[in-house]
């Protein structure tokens, strides 16, 4: 499978509360070029469902919880996203998912692209035409 792989985000500890800084020198492995976030998921409800043929994503749980089902359209493996310190890095070319959404669970989820709707492969089927 491609390189998805969980990253850990450095912590500042301090009794007032942590912190954590994502910057794209050294930590998120692209340019950073757009930020989104999900959130408000309807309980058994599923996110993404796409690849991308450019776009790479560094996607964290900054609040609650939720797995990232990747695939490659040989294996599929699954992250389950529940520390604001970890990152996923889901490179371009993969299929992911997201489910199990918690109650105010918040995604944020950084790209390398702008956004281009011609970036998407939605059909699961094309997904898998375009792998072999």
């Amino acid at each position: 499978m491609k390189e998805a792989k969980i990253i850990e985000i450095p912590r500042i500890f301090d009794e007032r509360g942590n912190l954590s800084v994502v910057e794209e020198t050294g930590l998120v492995p692209f340019k950073i070029k757009r930020s989104y976030w999900i959130y408000d998921v309807p309980g058994g409800e599923c996110r993404g469902g796409h690849a991308y043929k450019e776009n790479n994503e560094f996607i964290i749980a900054l609040s609650g919880s939720f797995d990232i089902v990747v695939d490659n359209g040989k294996e599929r493996k699954t992250f389950s996203m529940n520390r604001p310190y970890y990152g996923l890095y889901v490179p371009c070319g993969l299929w992911r998912e997201m489910e199990n959404f918690s109650t105010n669970s918040l995604a944020l989820i950084l790209s390398s692209t702008d956004y281009d709707v011609n970036d998407y492969i939605r059909d699961y089927n094309d997904f898998l035409e375009n792998e072999k």
